[in-house]
């Protein structure tokens, strides 16, 4: 559950350290703003499509639980997600025709469940590091380096970009 007191503020958060506080900060407005750009959607509202292009509202929501998901395992466990895992979270992580298929029959509190679940681990993760463990370089995309910081940075802001679309759809579905 997000804490809504201070949610403007970008600043020490007990029981972080304080970059990883600045980075829960900022993880914790992105997410109050997917909150309010999907309130009271209906079913059928997150199963919209555009078109056959497109993603659902609420296939987009599982994909910022699966990404964060995948992060957690990539910067936290240092592995890959295993098989199960992937025939768990792929749908989600790769959205296209998978995910339109796969994804749709849920009402808002099931993803709203999902992002918290794994919302609520990758929170626990963080209080067993320090700001040190952001400025850990490990390989990432296309053999290049990353550190840690850019990484959990990469899963808000993929949360943002993609939250452009649900507004964009909520638009067409003129709700």
């Amino acid at each position: 559950m997000l804490n809504m007191e201070n949610i403007l503020l970008i600043t020490d958060i007990p029981g972080y350290t304080p970059q990883i506080s600045r980075l829960v900060s900022m993880m914790n407005y992105a997410r109050f703003t997917t909150l309010d750009a999907v309130k009271n959607l209906t079913q059928d509202q997150l199963d919209f499509l555009l078109d056959s292009q497109s993603n659902s509202i609420g296939a987009l929501l599982l994909h910022f639980a699966a990404v964060e998901y995948a992060y957690q395992v990539l910067t936290f466990e240092k592995r890959k997600l295993n098989d199960e895992e992937i025939s768990i979270w792929r749908p989600a992580l790769d959205l296209g025709k998978e995910g339109q298929e796969r994804i749709k029959g849920n009402d808002l509190e099931y993803y709203l469940k999902k992002l918290d679940e794994v919302r609520n681990r990758t929170l626990e993760y963080f209080k067993s590091v320090n700001d040190d463990w952001l400025n850990v370089e490990e390989d990432f995309w296309w053999n290049n380096q990353a550190n840690h910081y850019f990484m959990w940075f990469h899963v808000f802001e993929d949360e943002i970009n993609h939250r452009g679309q649900i507004r964009m759809i909520r638009k067409r579905l003129n709700v």
